[in-house]
């Protein structure tokens, strides 16, 4: 049996969908015998839509050929219908430009896999959180009404027990503002959505942090060098990690400590985005630890915190497939460093 043969069989035998179609014409030149029998396709029957599906090839293949080696390969995220239209079925669709001998964009390969299984568990997930909102939010608000009704009644109290009132008060609504960020109906709404922004500018997103930021301290600035015009990433995702790591550099260092934003190449490859501060450095015995679910250091006591946010940040970032982590300065200060592997 020829090689051709044998990958013709391994394709056919496949329960995932593979199939190909040539760049000029967008013509569908293979599509294998599992579209039949999970989306009802024959090779003859799919070509309408296909040409619905690559309405942004053209697009695609011009960024190509401009140098935009993002293109080459690309994942979506699609309802698919179903040849009877009688209902459609969540697909992830992964294509990988073919290339000629000179690099040029012949043809369009790839593959469609069934992710009813993922959008039911995100349906699950979201039904889950927003039980989770209402047995928090119930005894969070008792204590709200309490505590407040406490201060306007407690004048005559002593000045630690209003201290332990604001203490409490402060607690809840920090509780409160965390349901309302993560547990929401529009970041519920958020998860799974059909199309989401997937690239950024880094540019602009250090730039607006830095400028959100000075509210609480001026001495901010931005550094950039060598960067890409766009990032491909999830752009909440990126925000939030840096985000966190410019308030925890504003929380950890006095009011005239200069903080500095920077983005630039890796020396290894890919992408840097760091947030530096000429504070104290970290302990040698916590640096392993400071990313750990719940962990706070010995400076952050009497600062407020949950010790989630290093954690999330770098939950965050290693979906991306990139890392991150803090290295203390020679002399003073330290470096929060998110590196993603991303062509500058």
């Amino acid at each position: 049996m020829s090689d051709e043969a044998l990958y013709r069989q391994i394709l056919d035998n496949s329960s995932e969908v593979h199939f190909m179609l040539e760049c000029d014409s967008g013509r569908l030149l293979y599509l294998s015998p599992a579209a039949g029998r999970r989306f009802g396709y024959t090779l003859e029957t799919a070509q309408a839509l296909a040409d619905r599906l690559i309405a942004e090839l053209p697009l695609r293949l011009e960024r190509f050929a401009a140098g935009d080696r993002t293109r080459l390969r690309v994942r979506r995220e699609l309802d698919l219908p179903h040849a009877s239209a009688a209902h459609t079925i969540p697909v992830d669709v992964e294509s990988v430009l073919v290339l000629n001998e000179v690099g040029s964009a012949v043809a369009v390969t790839g593959t469609i896999r069934d992710a009813s299984e993922r959008v039911e568990w995100q349906q699950q997930q979201k039904k889950f959180a927003s039980m989770l909102s209402h047995e928090f939010r119930t005894p969070l608000s008792t204590i709200d009404g309490a505590i407040q009704r406490l201060e306007m009644t407690g004048a005559h109290h002593d000045e630690a027990t209003r201290k332990r009132y604001t203490k409490i008060q402060t607690a809840v609504d920090r509780l409160l503002a965390m349901l309302d960020e993560y547990l929401s109906p529009e970041r519920l709404a958020s998860i799974g959505r059909k199309r989401q922004a997937n690239e950024i500018a880094p540019l602009a997103l250090l730039e607006t942090a830095a400028e959100l930021a000075r509210a609480r301290r001026p001495q901010i600035r931005v550094e950039v060098e060598g960067m890409p015009q766009w990032l491909r990433c999830d752009p909440a995702g990126i925000r939030l990690c840096l985000d966190i790591l410019i308030d925890n550099a504003i929380k950890y260092t006095s009011d005239r400590t200069a903080i500095t934003l920077i983005g630039k190449k890796a020396t290894e490859g890919g992408i840097e985005i760091a947030v530096a501060d000429q504070g104290a450095g970290i302990a040698a015995d916590e640096i392993d630890k400071l990313f750990e679910k719940g962990y706070r250091g010995r400076n952050a006591a009497g600062i407020a915190g949950s010790g989630l946010g290093l954690y999330m940040a770098r939950a965050v970032v290693e979906v991306h497939g990139g890392t991150l982590t803090v290295e203390n300065f020679s002399e003073s200060g330290k470096k929060f460093r998110i590196w993603l592997p991303i062509a500058a």
